[in-house]
């Protein structure tokens, strides 16, 4: 499989993002244009114009506002995207996630609601890109999922 198959919605954004790394926390009100990338942690609102992205270490308290959404780390709080959210296997939301259209990959957690504001309804995909999961846990799952159908 190409890799231009392995990736959704983050293949589709452009120019460097503004990060947040791996402990670094940031409290307060984050607003502004262009990509946003948080590796640490934000404790506060988000208003932003362009993607968010919350990577797999990633942690964010509070509410988000932006044109996409893609969660592989923690949020805690509502997420409301002018565009798409994709959630990959990795996620763990606890909240209300709203979008034109959401993609959830096999193995997220969303603890809240989803609400779809596009044409289209909720998409399931299996998650091509590499897990930052350790190989045992995913081995693990499988095996829970087989053994429960």
């Amino acid at each position: 499989m190409s890799e231009s198959n392995k990736r959704r919605i983050h293949d589709k954004t452009g120019g460097p993002a503004t990060l947040i790394s791996e402990g670094c926390n940031v409290a307060g009100v984050i607003s502004g244009d262009g990509d946003f990338l948080v590796s640490g942690e934000v404790e506060g609102e988000g208003d932003l114009s362009g993607s968010l992205t919350i990577a797999p270490n990633g942690f964010w308290k509070g509410s988000i506002s932006a044109s996409v959404v893609i969660v592989a780390g923690t949020v805690e709080g509502d997420i409301v995207a002018d565009g798409r959210v994709e959630i990959s296997d990795t996620a763990r939301i606890t909240g209300t996630v709203t979008g034109e259209a959401i993609a959830v990959a096999e193995g997220a957690i969303v603890q809240g609601n989803m609400k779809t504001t596009g044409k289209t309804d909720p998409v399931g995909f299996v998650e091509k890109r590499k897990s930052s999961k350790p190989k045992s846990e995913e081995t693990e799952e499988t095996e829970e999922a087989a053994e429960s159908h």
